[in-house]
């Protein structure tokens, strides 16, 4: 019974030092309020940043997915040592069965590709030619849906081919124009065809679009005198794996792949294909601690300035509450929780703000303006949306309020030195 008496006493002196701290928080409203703006308005800004940086990061990585790497592809090594056209995967039946019968798979796309020379009339340059199945590349990328003029490779006509807005600019060409594209077959020989335009498309990498172009599988073949191919690209079913940045999916199929694969071919998820995607996600949480960190030493140093102010100006209440026996741990509590619930507060208001701005900026996006020519070489889209996770709203939290409640330790250890006695008799 005694016990449990004291465990209410105890809840209830909590309660009123917390209550007491609140109160003394807000004696001075305008000081506490113009901190309380700070924090908010500054929190506002650092999670909006961060939640930029994030969604152009996001941006990068699925169009880098999307129309480059997919998230697992398959070569045969000694392809890519050296890209010669007669080194084609060994026995893609089997990775074409077993790709059928894995529930992550969405689509794949089997490739024949030639490094050969586009020209018009006008100009030529270098461009690698995809030959690809119609409707499984349509499946395994987004071209079919960003063609801007014409439409994409149909199945029948003959020697159709899509080109980008880019090489189209460079070409002068249009629908219907007629191209020759040339390269080297099997034998060494040069051999090549004219085309006619059915299609321009746009990507979000300008330097994508400054490479690619897209014939028929089968008439690329017969050209070049190719049996087989040079590359499968798998794309994943989204529901089957984790965010933007995870690639435990891909490392999954990667590795059923090789279980049926021939070891002369080469199966690479998307961060191996491209480790400098790798290399920026490792990079994200640092690049955002650092714009936290600038932050929260800006705000610890306004809390320290602030909770100065309050000690001070209350020194000889302090000295009058421990000569009546209020011991000093209980002292530094109060001066503590003050800290606290001004962090708690500031925070709090602020996330929420954030989290109502990146909401908003969620539906209508951030448009690049001049800057998405520049960024488009990194195959950023022109319009970013912001993203950030709940356990990074919690995270940001939780470093506020930290350093809330380390910023108050000067202070406290400040007022606790002086003596009772010396406390009383403070003048401010």
């Amino acid at each position: 019974m005694g016990n449990n008496s004291q465990v209410v006493r105890k809840k209830a002196m909590t309660a009123q030092i917390v209550k007491l701290a609140w109160r003394n928080l807000w004696r001075n409203k305008i000081r506490t309020g113009i901190m309380l703006a700070s924090m908010v308005f500054g929190l506002m800004g650092v999670v909006t940043m961060m939640g930029f940086l994030s969604g152009m990061y996001v941006s990068m990585i699925d169009n880098a997915i999307a129309w480059q790497t997919s998230d697992v592809q398959v070569q045969n090594r000694r392809y890519l040592e050296d890209p010669d056209i007669n080194e084609v995967i060994v026995n893609p039946a089997a990775l074409f069965s077993e790709l059928e019968r894995l529930p992550q798979v969405s689509a794949y796309s089997a490739r024949v590709v030639a490094d050969g020379m586009v020209a018009s009339a006008r100009a030529n340059r270098g461009i690698r030619i995809n030959g690809v199945n119609v409707t499984n590349e349509a499946a395994v990328t987004p071209i079919a849906a960003h063609i801007g003029h014409g439409t994409w490779l149909p199945e029948t006509g003959r020697y159709p081919v899509v080109v980008s807005q880019k090489t189209a600019e460079r070409l002068r060409l249009s629908l219907g124009s007629k191209v020759v594209l040339t390269f080297s077959d099997v034998n060494k020989d040069v051999t090549g065809a004219a085309f006619r335009v059915r299609g321009i498309y746009r990507s979000p990498s300008s330097s994508f679009d400054d490479a690619n172009l897209y014939v028929r599988q089968q008439e690329l073949s017969k050209l070049a005198g190719v049996e087989g191919v040079h590359e499968i690209a798998v794309l994943l079913d989204d529901s089957q794996g984790g965010d933007s940045f995870d690639n435990q999916g891909a490392k999954l199929v990667a590795q059923a792949l090789r279980k049926v694969s021939s070891t002369q071919n080469q199966i690479r998820d998307w961060q191996q294909i491209q480790p400098m995607l790798a290399t920026i996600i490792s990079q994200m949480g640092v690049s955002n601690g650092v714009i936290l960190l600038i932050f929260v030493t800006a705000m610890g140093f306004g809390i320290i300035n602030i909770m100065l102010m309050s000690v001070f100006e209350r020194t000889r209440e302090f000295g009058v509450l421990m000569a009546v026996g209020m011991v000093k741990s209980k002292v530094f509590l109060l001066i503590l929780l003050e800290s606290c619930l001004l962090g708690v507060t500031g925070a709090g208001l602020g996330l929420l703000g954030s989290f109502a701005v990146i909401a908003l900026l969620g539906q209508t996006g951030i448009p690049l303006g001049s800057m998405s020519e520049g960024l488009g070489a990194f195959g950023v889209d022109t319009t970013l949306y912001p993203v950030l996770k709940t356990g990074e709203y919690l995270g940001v939290f939780l470093t506020v309020v930290v350093a809330s409640m380390l910023a108050s330790l000067y202070p406290a250890r400040q007022i606790l030195k002086l003596r009772p006695v010396d406390a009383m008799s403070h003048k401010h």
